[in-house]
């Protein structure tokens, strides 16, 4: 029987639904079309900085140097940068409508400041508290382990004090996803186009009497 249900951030709860601001950053700063998503994502520092190994300031210092910014440069870059994302709003009222009777989490891929723009203001979304939604939120700068690592499933589990049968995890990344089914949970891998309430349901999550 499913008792936990455990979402990733960004792709699934908040998602980058324009990406127009980011072209015009990289055509002003003469970059390819997503790479400024690989310089603050994948990286080595932006790796580090999902790791643990690096604070996110340290990581936007970094950003500055390797684009040859300003201050107020880095500034817009990171007004820029985050102002496509959009906030995930009917995923976010079905999981508080299943709150009350599943535990929920988050296990997130992120830097050391994700708990803070989750519990009090995301960038450029109108402020929200999203993590009083959730029983439990592990992010890998803190664990020092990123997802599929199978050890930041398993140290979630335990956590929850749930058996990975009873879980079920919902991630954008199809990688992710076979991480956790590795481990035994049950996934779901997300789409725009994925019907979460269908989906649960066919993993025996009661979302009927819940509208």
């Amino acid at each position: 029987m499913i008792a936990a249900l455990i979402f990733d951030v960004g792709g699934v709860l908040i998602r980058t639904e324009d990406r127009s601001r980011r072209a015009e950053l990289e055509k002003s700063l003469g970059l390819s079309p997503g790479q400024t998503d690989e310089i603050v994502f994948n990286s080595r520092m932006g790796q580090a900085a999902q790791m643990g190994e690096i604070t996110s300031a340290a990581l936007w210092a970094w950003v500055q140097t390797e684009l040859g910014l300003d201050t107020p440069g880095l500034a817009y870059f990171r007004t820029e940068f985050w102002a496509g994302d959009r906030l995930n709003s009917d995923l976010l009222a079905l999981i508080r409508r299943l709150h009350p009777h599943y535990q929920t989490a988050i296990i997130s891929n992120f830097m050391d400041d994700l708990r803070r723009s989750i519990g009090e203001e995301y960038p450029l979304i109108d402020t929200f508290e999203l993590i009083d939604a959730f029983d439990l939120v592990v992010i890998s700068a803190e664990e020092k382990v990123m997802k599929p690592s199978p050890v930041i499933f398993q140290r979630t589990l335990e956590r929850l004090g749930r058996l990975p049968e009873e879980s079920v995890f919902v991630d954008d990344f199809a990688h992710n996803v076979a991480g956790a089914r590795a481990v035994g949970m049950h996934a779901i891998h997300y789409t725009p186009e994925t019907e979460m309430k269908r989906e649960l349901a066919k993993l025996g999550v009661v979302t009927a009497s819940m509208d």
